[in-house]
């Protein structure tokens, strides 16, 4: 376990049950580029789920499609073309062929990315939040399991992310245990 994902551990309470496993080689594939050492284990370790009843941590192939990092992607791609139309891009973004792949969202509507750039290794990518897809956006230079350890003690602060987020005693919540739509519109426990 690296020593960020340890950190984390120390803070925010594991599930009592493990996360199924997460097909990686076909996640990688659909989205066209490996994902960060260090995402891979957190989502081995916790799953897709709640952190601290604000912040939705995406899983890939999740089976509640609200925490599934392959839809949000998606989603997100399409929303960002079409906003950049008329609005200014954060400047990370105008860099030719750079990239945002969400890992996590909140209950208000900001997302955290990695920063993808073209050669460079998926462990050195950074984060960058927007703010409710308007036009704040932060950016922290450290891997998606850094910045959750860094937040959740309290070494950083944002100032995009929800004032009473992180709360005083941590909790996760799995995805799998909550009732969710499904792709065909039923409700059930997935």
């Amino acid at each position: 376990m690296n020593r960020c994902l340890s950190s984390l551990v120390r803070l925010l309470p594991r599930p009592e049950d493990p996360p199924p496993a997460v097909d990686w080689a076909t996640a990688e594939d659909t989205l066209g580029t490996p994902l960060p050492s260090d995402y891979k284990e957190l989502i081995d370790v916790y799953g897709g789920g709640h952190v601290d009843d604000y912040l939705l941590l995406l899983e890939p192939g999740c089976t509640n499609v609200n925490y599934d990092l392959l839809a949000k992607d998606s989603q997100r791609r399409e929303a960002y073309e079409e906003l950049w139309k008329y609005e200014e891009k954060p400047r990370e973004m105008e860099e030719e062929g750079n990239r945002l792949i969400p890992w996590a969202t909140t209950d208000n509507g900001e997302y955290l990315f990695w920063l993808v750039r073209p050669g460079q290794s998926p462990d050195a990518w950074i984060t960058l939040i927007n703010g409710e897809g308007g036009p704040d956006w932060e950016r922290y230079d450290m891997t998606c399991t850094r910045f959750l350890a860094s937040v959740l003690s309290g070494e950083i602060r944002s100032e995009v992310l929800w004032d009473l987020f992180p709360l005083a005693v941590h909790r996760f919540r799995p995805a799998r245990s909550f009732l969710c739509p499904s792709p065909h519109g039923r409700f059930g426990d997935q």
